[in-house]
Order: C-alpha cells, then sequence, then structure tokens
C-alpha cells in the first residue's frame, strides 16, 4: 500500500484510468464484431466512415496502437469493397 498521499491518489487515478479503456476497448470490438457481421455490401457502406471514425478515436486515446488502427481500417476496406 502506498505511505504517500501522491502515491494514494495515483492509485485512484489509476484504477478509473483503468476502467474506463476497458470500457472503451469492449465497445470498439463490439462495433467491430458487428460491422463484419453485415452482409449487406449497402449496409456495410453506410456504416463504413463511421467504423473508421470510431477506430481512429480509439487510437488518439491510446486505446489501441496506431498501426493496429491502420491495419484494422485497412481489413475493413477491403471487406467492404470487395461487397
Amino acid at each position: 500500500m502506498p505511505t504517500h498521499k501522491s502515491a494514494e491518489k495515483r492509485m485512484r487515478q489509476n484504477e478509473r484510468r483503468r476502467l474506463a479503456n476497458k470500457a472503451r476497448r469492449t465497445s470498439l470490438r463490439k462495433a467491430i464484431k458487428s460491422y463484419r457481421e453485415l452482409t449487406d455490401g449497402e449496409a456495410s457502406k453506410a456504416q463504413h466512415p463511421r467504423i473508421e471514425s470510431t477506430i481512429d478515436r480509439a487510437a488518439k486515446k491510446g486505446i489501441i496502437h496506431h498501426k493496429k488502427a491502420s491495419r484494422l481500417k485497412s481489413r475493413l476496406s477491403r471487406k467492404t469493397a470487395s461487397a
């Protein structure tokens, strides 16, 4: 356990941030999964900008690495283009 007041505060902050990041990561994964399950080409093309924006926001917040974000967007773009 921390002995300094600042260390106690840091522990509280870290816990809040951990839970927030966990929620964001879960929602990102659910959004990607629901996008991949779309079968209609028009529906996926309409949703494509929204999912890219979601991925970009996650990368900006540090939830995922920026190169992973690029890889995800590239793969989803190929899926959309082939549909």
